[in-house]
């Protein structure tokens, strides 16, 4: 085996080129073998967010939201940043993930100049039990697909249909032979929050989501990502999947999913 099919067998992605990526089998989709997952994808798109700009590492990321826009084929792919709204303080980055000269994903992220709170901080939800003293569950016995098989999962009690709490860590980095931060890191497992706490089996309906909006009051520290997660389905084909989001020392923010709800055909 090479040196870069040995570093690709550590990763999600490869990168190909100065923006563009290839994503390896634990990339893998949940729903079709030939789709990506779309939840390393996003730690991928805020990586590459971070990697733009010199002024971007002194500004936090605090929302992030991200549009499904079609089918993401597990084929070689680019994104694409750019800056909406310049600023010391504040600043909107805007990200493409194109594959084919089609756009598949759209992303937006809001970034904040940080300040010291401390003297007013409060209204954090209870944490949730460490990770460490906690069981592994075979999510893959529930989901196909190479990123599946990738995670180290941990519920928090007994999963239910609708209502999870688990703890997720993945031994992949996200580019092959290249550091990402523990953002990047973390919200990379944030998606999967729609696939722990299922109301109907995967089997007989089908549930994707066709966005993730993230919203954060702290920045998250790996290598653990809790997700504290409810589904709700409507009784007109829509669902939502709601998530409160800590790391191993509490809360950090909450990630919401909107979803197509249908029978399988």
């Amino acid at each position: 085996m090479t040196e870069t099919n040995t570093l690709a067998a550590t990763a999600y992605f490869e990168r190909v080129g100065a923006h563009r990526f290839r994503p390896t089998v634990h990339a893998g989709g949940a729903w079709n073998d030939d789709e990506q997952h779309f939840s390393p994808l996003a730690g991928l798109i805020v990586h590459e967010i971070q990697r733009a700009g010199d002024n971007r590492r002194a500004l936090d990321p605090s929302r992030i939201s991200f549009d499904i826009l079609g089918k993401i084929g597990f084929e070689e792919f680019d994104i694409e940043v750019r800056t909406i709204r310049p600023g010391r303080t504040i600043e909107l980055v805007e990200a493409t993930v194109v594959i084919a000269g089609r756009s598949v994903v759209s992303a937006r992220a809001w970034l904040l100049s940080t300040q010291d709170t401390e003297s007013v901080a409060g209204g954090d939800p209870d944490r949730l039990p460490a990770p460490g003293s906690l069981s592994p569950w075979p999510l893959g016995e529930l989901w196909s697909g190479g990123y599946i098989a990738s995670l180290d999962v941990r519920p928090v009690g007994i999963p239910q249909p609708g209502r999870t709490t688990a703890w997720l860590r993945s031994p992949l980095t996200l580019v092959a032979g290249e550091p990402a931060d523990s953002l990047a890191s973390f919200l990379a497992l944030v998606d999967t929050a729609n696939g722990i706490a299922v109301r109907q089996e995967p089997t007989k309906w089908m549930f994707p989501n066709v966005d993730l909006t993230i919203h954060l009051y702290r920045q998250p520290e790996g290598p653990w990502t809790g997700l504290d997660t409810e589904v709700t389905f409507g009784r007109a084909g829509q669902g939502l999947t709601s998530t409160v989001l800590h790391d191993i020392h509490g809360p950090v923010g909450v990630a919401e999913q909107i979803l197509t709800v249908r029978p399988q055909p």
